[in-house]
């Protein structure tokens, strides 16, 4: 039994985003005053009360959307509602009733699930007078809250937790260490097939469309054993391209999906040349010191691939991930995933290496003795190091001019590092501190 499964459901625009994004305590989904912004099921796991549960949120019932997605997104809607342990019925408490309302109460009839009706953007009293009249359902009391404001998420919140079915096993070690990892890339290079052979359901919608994934989606999900959350990112593209603000938060999603993540997966189409914008995702892992898998994806649609090459070719295209390893897989067979899965594994473990002070400070001896940086008129001086933390690893390391060491000698610095503690594929962050001179004052 899988923990909890609580559904957002409900026509276009009653405030379905902004709600999911109140419960979860920080914004998941893009929120914006268009119909059809969310397509995909956005998934978030939530603890409240003592209680795990997964929280949905779904495109609108009843959406014609312009990029002839409809039947796409009212199929993982139907997903979301089958799958549902229970299902929260939105209705915009200001607007007041309308036919597409009736179309989902109609739909909800048909289903044996427990379901709560919540009358969302009740912001005043007249508001909140007003929300009666949506007894008429017979979906009991609707519940009054206001996702902009705030009012009603706490109460809402235990409503959730005082519905849900007994508590499983699989709550509280759903609560336990996860790995989590952001999948990246530009358009159309199988980020959504990946997550959803992952999945092992149709958890992100794929389609021929360039940029259906809109919102970062997390699916978490088990590997042998051990449990990982693989954060879909929307495709993205160049700045200039983008055409809406739609896509630019879709674009701040994706680097936000990249700081929040312990590891990124970068993947390639195999059969196109690394892009600005594959550079430009590249730079950013690094600017952020992720650990990084490079996966050249569609190999399926390539058998005259030459792997050796190909392998070469994105290290030199992208030097700052030169010590990067680099796995080709086919998404939709499903080739070579498990292997990029145990991978992610490894590349954690580098990133938890301890170095012991007195092998840290030997190792960075000898690499000044082997070479010292360009002085510029000064003589450069490196005193220690000491580790400061892990994921990512970093020291910090006291010398006389920060400024001599940073750049190319501190990509030198931590090579001999990487080789030093066997941690040869993940990045290593390093803070060049002056160590000021101590002068005895006089009588």
């Amino acid at each position: 039994m899988a923990i909890p499964r609580v559904a957002i459901i409900g026509r276009p625009n009653v405030g379905k985003s902004s709600l999911f994004n109140r419960l979860v305590g920080r914004r998941v989904s893009i929120v914006e005053p268009t119909a059809g912004v969310t397509r995909d099921r956005v998934a978030v796991t939530i603890h409240h009360a003592d209680r795990t549960f997964e929280l949905v949120d779904t495109g609108g019932l009843g959406l014609v959307d312009e990029a002839l997605l409809k039947d796409h997104i009212e199929a993982q809607i139907e997903v979301a509602l089958e799958t549902a342990d229970l299902i929260l019925f939105v209705v915009d408490g200001k607007t007041g009733r309308v036919p597409g309302d009736d179309m989902v109460a109609r739909r909800l009839r048909t289903l044996d699930k427990k379901r709560v009706l919540v009358a969302n953007k009740v912001e005043t009293f007249t508001d909140e007078m007003l929300v009666a009249e949506w007894q008429s359902f017979g979906f009991g009391d609707p519940l009054p809250v206001s996702a902009k404001e705030g009012f009603g998420a706490s109460v809402l919140l235990d409503r959730i937790v005082a519905e849900l079915p007994a508590k499983a096993p699989e709550e509280d070690a759903a609560t336990g260490d996860v790995l989590s990892f952001a999948v990246v890339g530009k358009r159309n290079s199988g980020k959504s097939t990946l997550i959803n052979q992952l999945a092992g359901e149709q958890r992100v919608i794929v389609h021929e469309l360039p940029g259906t994934t809109r919102d970062a989606i997390d699916v978490v999900f088990d590997f042998d054993g051990r449990k990982l959350m693989a954060i879909d990112t929307a495709g993205v593209r160049k700045k200039k391209s983008l055409e809406h603000a739609i896509e630019l938060f879709a674009h701040a999603r994706s680097n936000d999906s990249i700081r929040r993540a312990q590891l990124c997966v970068h993947m390639f189409d195999v059969r196109e040349p690394i892009s600005q914008v594959d550079k430009g995702l590249a730079a950013y892992c690094v600017e952020h010191h992720k650990p990084v898998v490079l996966v050249g994806n569609k190999i399926d649609l390539a058998p005259e691939l030459d792997l050796k090459r190909w392998d070469a070719y994105i290290k030199q295209q992208l030097p700052g991930l030169d010590h990067a390893p680099v796995v080709f897989v086919s998404a939709r067979e499903g080739l070579n995933i498990s292997e990029t899965l145990d991978l992610l594994f490894e590349l954690r473990e580098q990133t938890k290496v301890k170095m012991p002070t007195p092998k840290l400070n030997a190792a960075l001896q000898k690499a000044r003795d082997r070479l010292l940086p360009s002085s510029g008129g000064h003589f450069p001086k490196l005193f220690y190091g000491t580790q400061i933390g892990t994921e990512p690893l970093s020291l910090m390391v006291f010398v006389n001019e920060p400024r001599l060491f940073r750049g190319q000698y501190e990509r030198y610095l931590v090579q001999v590092l990487r080789e030093s503690f066997d941690c040869t594929e993940v990045p290593i962050r390093i803070v060049f501190r002056r160590r000021e001179k101590i002068v005895l004052g006089g009588a």
